[in-house]
């Protein structure tokens, strides 16, 4: 009985025309035979297992074929071609790199470049995994490289093209392998099943093509490990099985779940994944992948840059049809932050799902533009404008007024203060005050407005308040305001630092002076916060504050530690000469 062979040797290329993938390559390398002119050096550079040392073994026996065909392939015939063959010729010599990467390996292959070729135009020495060769051994053979005898051409193959010293790139010319496409691996994989006695459906191979990653080394190994599983009848199901591929029906049918907004179909289809073994976050990687390729199979002049078989490429077309690109946008960007975060992420399924959830949620009624920008939240502004209680003001019922800051005991007025309104106005003001609909601020929600006192007052049929207060007052109603908004640091600070200050000669206006633009923003957007607070707070509908800009020097309580240490060291010289006696410094 004839001895097995694998199929990644049994077919590996014996001819230009036999290697996959790289017909551009190739008709180069030919068209150089054909005119007889041959350099003394190449490079081949790609990936594992598309075709480097194949293709240098038939270069190699290819100039020195006697009978080359009109193709400019070799003859397979002379015997120069059988010699090579049998593994017999001595004008082809192949050093593995990796494991001879000395300075002494390559001082015996130097004295074998003296010896010309017994039968044969050339000696080939075909170096493989080059760049594992040390750093004294590329230096020993810098010499050789560039001036070897005439009849030597060295053909260098290597993976890792970025580690060669640039003295050994300038002395080759240098090809760079291609990837092999999915399509082209589904060809030959074919053809090795015909010549096999093989039956295989061509959406298994498509299988196993993705599987191999652009190597068709590897996707031979994986071909005759599934023939073996299926007995020679290799069909989708048993491959997927065998190999425990993630395959694209998986994302097919989660994608159908997002348009249909189906998140327990979502959920489950993730649960089928998890308990096939995948990893949750090569799934991630997997979805994100699948979404990518959908919106480029959306238009035809992109239809390209999707590497997979016909059949799943029609299937995805049809797909993405039914896709918004808006749609695929978003769950690529909702994808890549899952991705982000998942390494961070203790409770890891329950992002994922929440993932999904979110897809799924993508398409949902309301607009893309609120909440977080996903789709599954109303607007705020939305409900805020929703009317509380029936639109007949007469019969509102009064509510527990909201929780008023103590005020501390009536001071003598300020010179500022106008002229206090009759005592049976302010009564009336609160009992007012204390049976309006409470709402909730959309600036703050900590905050509570007072709809009437809210509006403008030129629209506002309620007389506006103009109760006597001091600055004690105002200063307590602000410091409050402060104390309602812990967590808020930046607006909190900006108001400890800038405390209202009266405007000359102008009534319960109040002007308020910031260090930079950014703070001036802050508080133009919180103003109309903060103005609802402190008409509450003093019962007086008439104060006003101005955000000023400081243009001089910054005032002391916004100062940097170095800019205080500078002050006082100017301002008290004993100071100064402590500081520079016992060599201290700011750190």
């Amino acid at each position: 009985m004839e001895k097995y062979i694998v199929s990644a040797r049994k077919y590996r290329p014996s001819t230009f025309a036999s290697v996959v993938g790289q017909t551009a390559l190739t008709s180069t390398l030919k068209n150089a035979i054909a005119t007889d002119r041959l350099a003394h050096a190449y490079l081949f550079c790609g990936s594992r297992g598309v075709g480097k040392t194949s293709c240098a073994r038939v270069f190699a026996k290819t100039i020195n074929c006697e009978h080359r065909t009109p193709d400019g392939d070799p003859c397979n015939e002379c015997d120069s071609c059988r010699a090579f063959n049998n593994g017999s010729s001595l004008n082809i010599v192949e050093l593995d790199a990796a494991s001879n990467n000395g300075v002494d390996d390559i001082r015996s292959l130097v004295e074998q470049v003296q010896v010309p070729p017994t039968n044969g135009l050339y000696r080939v020495f075909i170096i493989d995994e080059v760049h594992m060769l040390s750093a004294a051994a590329f230096n020993a053979f810098l010499k050789t490289l560039e001036e070897p005898p005439s009849y030597v051409v060295f053909i260098l193959a290597t993976t890792e093209k970025h580690k060669i010293i640039p003295t050994i790139l300038s002395r080759c010319q240098i090809y760079d392998f291609n990837r092999i496409t999915i399509q082209d691996m589904v060809n030959h994989l074919e053809y090795v099943a015909s010549q096999e006695g093989i039956t295989a459906e061509r959406a298994a191979l498509g299988v196993i093509a993705s599987k191999a990653d652009g190597a068709m080394r590897d996707a031979l190994s994986i071909f005759d490990q599934v023939a073996a599983s299926s007995r020679g009848n290799i069909t989708y199901r048993s491959t997927i099985e065998n190999l425990n591929v993630l395959d694209s029906a998986y994302f097919s049918r989660l994608v159908d779940c997002f348009l249909a907004s189906d998140v327990p179909g979502a959920l489950l289809v993730y649960k089928e994944i998890r308990d096939h073994g995948f990893d949750s976050h090569a799934f991630i990687n997997g979805l994100a992948a699948y979404i990518r390729d959908l919106m480029v199979t959306r238009e035809e002049s992109t239809r390209s840059l999707v590497d997979t078989d016909e059949a799943t490429l029609k299937l995805m077309t049809d797909q993405a049809a039914k896709c918004t690109p808006t749609f695929l946008y978003q769950a690529m960007s909702l994808c890549n932050d899952a991705d982000l975060n998942y390494r961070q992420a203790t409770a890891k399924t329950f992002l994922v799902e929440l993932l999904l959830i979110k897809l799924c949620q993508l398409l949902s009624p309301s607009p893309i533009f609120s909440g977080d920008g996903e789709g599954q939240l109303k607007p705020l502004q939305a409900a805020v404008q929703q009317p509380a209680m029936p639109a007949t003001p007469q019969v509102q019922q009064p509510r527990p007024a909201a929780p008023q800051v103590q005020q501390p005991a009536p001071a003598p007025r300020a010179s500022f203060t106008p002229a206090p309104a009759p005592a049976t106005a302010r009564p009336e003001a609160r009992r007012r005050a204390a049976t309006v609909p409470h709402t909730i601020s959309i600036r703050n929600p900590e905050a509570t407005l007072h709809p009437e006192t809210a509006s403008s007052p030129a629209t506002s049929s309620a007389p506006r308040r103009d109760s006597a207060y001091n600055e004690k007052q105002l200063s307590a109603a602000w410091e409050a305001y402060m104390a309602a908004n812990p967590t808020r640091h930046i607006l909190v600070n900006t108001m400890r630092a800038s405390h209202p200050v009266a405007a000359e000669g102008r009534a319960h206006i109040f002007t308020v002076t910031v260090e930079n633009p950014a703070q001036q923003e802050m508080l133009e957007a919180e103003m109309p916060a903060l103005l609802e607070h402190i008409h509450n707070a003093l019962d007086n509908d008439f104060v006003t504050f101005e955000i000023a800009l400081n243009q001089g020097v910054s005032s002391p309580s916004t100062w940097s530690e170095r800019e205080i240490v500078a002050y006082m060291s100017e301002s008290y010289p004993n100071m100064k000469k402590f500081m520079s006696e016992l060599k201290l410094s700011l750190t």
